[in-house]
């Protein structure tokens, strides 16, 4: 027998590999992906020593897998479909969550779906000794492309030959006109920009508050500030909704459909009955937000009367059947997967769809016949599932309610809606949570607390206020219902042995864990040591600090300690819902993902057109590196929004004094929250007192020398607001809270650190000298 190193193949120790005999067909797929140059038939027969008759049953399957779409054949070696040449010019578009540089091709068929994502290795050595060319954001390069075997992320990685075509350099900012000389400036949108001259014959179009593209100049001189050129005109900051633009365009997210993407939305025809099953008499209801303008879920609850199941009930979620209207390399889905998500802004959405799909035809609207896709549990009343089934609908939702109404009508106010619903559809409704319940507490999921905030505008596009939203079982219901329509979509697939994408967490790495830990003894707490942590494992820690001043910040550190929840066509399971199997199948409306997963179950169950292509099979791990990428996109866009919201929000009340929470501790400073805002501030270490100021990494703490004052981590302090940046989304603080005494054994390390003493020194400890 060959091992998989032996034979070329990735590392994948489910399916054994027996030299001399055909191996299953997705062993020859990875070895064709990851040895583009041994792809012909003499090349594989030799990789799995094959001879005689196994190479005749190797031209049989090589044939068959060539029919079926997953090889493509030229000259005499085989290629995966949308396999990259050896040597490939890339455009650099991206950075992952490490600040790696990410690429594509710089040619790509439309018709073939999304581009394959290229990761570019540049070592640091070589950069230093001049032997690899260096590449940066929007540079466009001629690289050496190797698949990437581990299958861990991007499919390939690249190192660059040569940089064919250097980036202009655009920035985005804001003009500012300069009275009396007919240039100005441009005013920085990020925390760490800096301003620049436009000269006058430089500000083409651009008026005074415009946000504007700029080309950076050379400056003349080492001295004064750089110089810019207005290459475009996005439009007034002074306008309604300027705020989520500049997130928009800083992020490179698209927010315009093409005319082809709108013309074929506007075509689409309502979905018939055609290999349906006709669900339009059960009164499935939508629970949404208030002002939710598509509703993509449905769900309905009843007793289970069989015998086998006393106690039990039936849990029916049915789902918007997107995989109907938006099929495989159609204008629409390409779009759709350029996009990989709707980016919610609290004055916008861009979605992902258009609206003429997204609010119309996959809306579930109240009374009108929709197709959907539907999943109906059955739950023991012990809570544990004890099976499930899917089907292709036709439903008619018999009501929209909002969760504030359903949580009156269920806590005995009801109002003229939901009254007449109560006893056949709400209270079933909780009747099957209170049962579904039992499992989840059973399982045991990280129960973090972290209130979300709702940015409120007024009409002309500035904040109002911040909104805490209460938390109701309404929530909480639709949220474990979709959770477990999610589990028994992957369970599905699984079983008919379909590929898909999965939602995968990993959990804490072993670095995270004992930043987490450290932080936590200093505040009398203890996280258990070892690699076998589970989610539970983090919610006695929680539960203790529950109703503490410790509360938030421990809530905080633990969200930090985890992983980022990624898309994967490998499963590691979940490890922040304690789930083994989970997948997106609930939210196709704004989320790509979902779609895989829906025209997976269509394509494996055989529930007709809108299935899942072995075009886009072969795909899976780009396509989930994608969607992962403009997810974490979207996140930081509307982080960025609310920062500048919030900073515009304040910039009218400098002076003012708020409570706060210190959020971060660095070597520069403080970062202070303020909770009843959602914001975020800096307070350097130079204002904080006269003293030196020693900064602890493992207390997370900053301690004056000589006074043994100190501020911690999760410390509540009084700031004063001395600045805001708004098109920043910046904040400055003064501290007014006189420090703590710090813990001996902190205040002896700080002094043992800098009287030269014998003594461990840590990293990242160093002393800060304080205003003087």
């Amino acid at each position: 027998m060959r091992t998989r190193k032996e034979a070329g193949v990735a590392n994948k120790p489910q399916t054994e590999i027996i030299h001399g005999a055909v191996p299953p067909r997705e062993i020859l797929l990875q070895f064709i992906t990851d040895n583009p140059d041994r792809g012909s038939k003499r090349e594989i027969a030799k990789a799995f020593g094959l001879k005689g008759e196994a190479r005749i049953e190797l031209k049989a399957e090589l044939k068959a897998l060539e029919e079926d779409g997953l090889v493509n054949k030229s000259r005499k070696a085989l290629t995966r479909p949308g396999a990259l040449p050896p040597v490939t010019v890339i455009d650099i578009t991206t950075r992952d969550k490490d600040g790696d540089l990410i690429g594509r091709p710089a040619e790509w068929p439309e018709e073939a779906g999304v581009a394959p994502a290229i990761a570019i290795r540049q070592s640091s050595a070589d950069r230093a000794k001049g032997k690899t060319p260096v590449g940066g954001l929007g540079d466009r390069v001629l690289a050496k492309i190797f698949p990437n075997k581990d299958r861990d992320g991007p499919a390939y990685t690249a190192r660059i030959i040569k940089v064919l075509d250097k980036r202009q350099g655009a920035l985005l900012g804001v003009y500012r006109q300069m009275a009396g000389t007919g240039g100005g400036r441009l005013m920085p949108i990020e925390r760490r920009g800096e301003e620049m001259v436009i000269d006058a014959s430089d500000i083409g179009d651009a008026k005074d508050g415009d946000l504007v593209e700029v080309e950076v100049g050379r400056n003349s001189s080492r001295l004064g500030l750089a110089r810019a050129k207005v290459l475009n005109v996005v439009g007034s900051v002074a306008s309604e909704k300027a705020i989520s633009m500049i997130a928009i365009h800083a992020h490179g997210i698209p927010y315009i459909f093409p005319q082809s993407v709108l013309d074929e939305a506007e075509a689409a025809k309502p979905a018939t009955m055609k290999n349906r099953e006709d669900w339009r008499h059960l009164p499935l209801i939508t629970i949404d937000p208030h002002d939710a303008k598509d509703h993509d879920d449905a769900v309905y609850a009843e007793p289970d009367t069989s015998a086998d199941n006393p106690g039990g009930v039936i849990v029916t979620v049915a789902i918007a059947d997107v995989s109907y209207y938006i099929r495989s390399k159609s204008a629409l889905d390409r779009e759709a997967l350029k996009r990989g998500n709707s980016v919610y802004f609290p004055d916008r959405v861009v979605p992902m769809l258009p609206e003429r799909i997204s609010n119309d035809l996959c809306s579930l609207r109240e009374g009108v016949d929709r197709p959907a896709l539907a999943v109906r549990m059955v739950f023991s009343k012990e809570g544990r599932k004890a099976s499930h089934t899917f089907h292709r609908i036709m439903m008619k939702s018999a009501a929209k309610l909002s969760y504030q109404q359903a949580q009156a009508a269920i806590d005995g106010k009801p109002d003229d809606k939901s009254g007449p619903l109560l006893e056949p559809i709400l209270k079933p409704l909780w009747a099957a949570y209170e049962i579904m319940k039992v499992g989840r507490d059973r399982r045991q999921p990280l129960e973090l607390d972290m209130p979300e905030r709702k940015i409120i505008l007024k009409e002309d596009g500035t904040v109002d206020r911040v909104h805490v939203p209460e938390r109701l079982d309404a929530h909480k219901l639709i949220e474990e219902m979709m959770i477990q329509a999610n589990v028994a979509a992957a369970e599905t697939l699984e079983k008919k042995r379909q590929p898909l994408v999965y939602r995968i967490h990993d959990a804490p790495s072993l670095s995270k864990q004992e930043v987490l830990r450290e932080f936590l003894t200093t505040i009398g707490f203890s996280l258990v040591k070892g690699g076998n942590l589970r989610s539970n494992s983090f919610n006695g820690i929680l539960a203790k600090a529950q109703d503490t001043p410790h509360q938030t910040i421990v809530n905080e550190m633990v969200l930090r300690s985890q992983s980022q929840a990624v898309y994967s066509p490998e499963n590691i399971g979940h490890f922040g819902l304690n789930l083994m199997k989970y997948a997106h199948f609930t939210s196709p409306i704004r989320r790509y993902a979902d779609l895989i997963v829906h025209r997976g179950l269509v394509g494996s169950l055989g529930l007709g057109e809108g299935g899942i292509t072995p075009e886009e099979e072969a795909t899976l791990a780009d396509v989930a590196a994608e969607i992962s990428t403009f997810e974490r996109r979207a996140m930081a866009a509307e982080r960025d929004t609310i920062n500048r919201l919030v900073a515009h929000h304040l910039a009218t009340r400098i002076g003012d004094e708020f409570d706060g929470q210190v959020s971060g501790v660095t070597k520069s400073g403080l970062f202070i929250s303020l909770p009843q805002f959602g914001a975020d501030g800096f307070i350097p270490v130079s204002t904080l007192g006269r003293d030196y100021f020693v900064y602890d990494e493992a207390h997370q703490a900053l301690t004056g020398e000589k006074t043994g004052l100190g501020y911690q981590l999760g410390d509540g302090v009084s700031v004063k607001l001395v600045e805001a940046v708004p098109l920043a989304g910046a904040l400055r603080f003064e501290i007014l809270s006189e420090g703590k005494k710090m813990p001996t054994g902190i205040r002896s390390f700080h002094k043992a650190t800098r009287s030269g003493r014998p003594g461990p020194r840590k990293p990242g400890t160093r002393p800060h000298r304080g205003k003087r």
